[in-house]
């Protein structure tokens, strides 16, 4: 029955994929009138200047090009789409794992001291809603390194979901499990480790999906202004030279991506709760 919904889902997800490629592949071709406008304008010497957006098979073809060879470098401006997305997958990565390693020993602090949630609670709701990108400015001037300077950016909005989903989920155990920890007379981190991490991890687990999303949203904006590499730099560039092609192909391969981080982590969510 499972696997019947699965093939169903599959089928009709393909049909929606189709039915939008003919229709953007459609939408993009000129009406035959300014076909024959551009032909005589380029007969008469001059450029057809009417830009559009380009058809999936102009994408297609490029994707078949940049994806057969992902990894060249030409030069500063000039690199491989597998080299670009690798070095913001690089970023996005340490400054996640960094932001785990303060996140989850803080949020187990707050979830079970309620001295401690009371006494950080306001410092986390002034910092929560900063937009990371407000931290760039910043970063640049006391850092003085724009790779130091992005990951730093996406420290600060990885932080704050694993950090929440760690208290939540910390607080939120059965306090009868707890109780059997201290019948046992287990020290306060062994009750942590053996008793609450187990039960807190699905919720520890969701706020890391949280947060690797919008690192992985952060870091394309992030490259944007500060340039160099990454696919953030890439989409830009593509667009200073006018490439909406490049420009739509580098979109699928974020959402791509942005699509494999979260499935590792849904995975292992899944293997956790197995686990259980």
């Amino acid at each position: 029955m499972f696997q019947s919904i699965q093939f169903r889902s599959a089928m009709v997800s393909l049909v929606l994929l189709a039915f939008f490629l003919i229709f953007w592949e459609m939408a993009s071709q000129p009406p035959e009138a300014t076909v024959a406008q551009s032909e005589y304008e380029m007969l008469m010497g001059g450029v057809d200047q009417e830009a559009r957006v380009p058809p999936p098979t102009a994408v297609g073809r490029l994707a078949i090009k940049e994806l057969g060879n992902p990894f060249y470098d030409a030069g500063p401006n000039d690199k491989g789409i597998g080299i670009q997305l690798a070095y913001s997958l690089y970023r996005v990565l340490t400054g996640f794992f960094l932001a785990a390693i303060i996140a989850i020993p803080l949020g187990f602090m707050v979830g079970m001291s309620p001295l401690m949630q009371r006494a950080l609670d306001p410092f986390i709701q002034i910092l929560k809603p900063i937009s990371p990108l407000a931290w760039m400015p910043l970063a640049l001037f006391i850092i003085k390194d724009s790779e130091a300077s992005a990951i730093f950016v996406i420290f600060i909005c990885s932080i704050w979901p694993m950090l929440i989903n760690t208290a939540f989920g910390v607080a939120n155990v059965r306090q009868d499990w707890v109780n059997v920890a201290r019948t046992h007379e287990l020290s306060h981190f062994k009750t942590a480790l053996l008793v609450i991490l187990p039960a807190a991890a699905p919720t520890i687990i969701t706020g890391m999906r949280i947060s690797i999303g919008i690192a992985w949203l952060v870091i394309v904006a992030a490259e944007m202004l500060v340039g160099g590499t990454g696919i953030g730099y890439y989409v830009w560039n593509e667009w200073n030279n006018l490439d909406l092609s490049s420009v739509i192909f580098s979109i699928i391969m974020i959402g791509m991506v942005g699509m494999l981080l979260d499935i590792s982590l849904a995975w292992v969510s899944r293997l956790v709760a197995y686990e259980e």
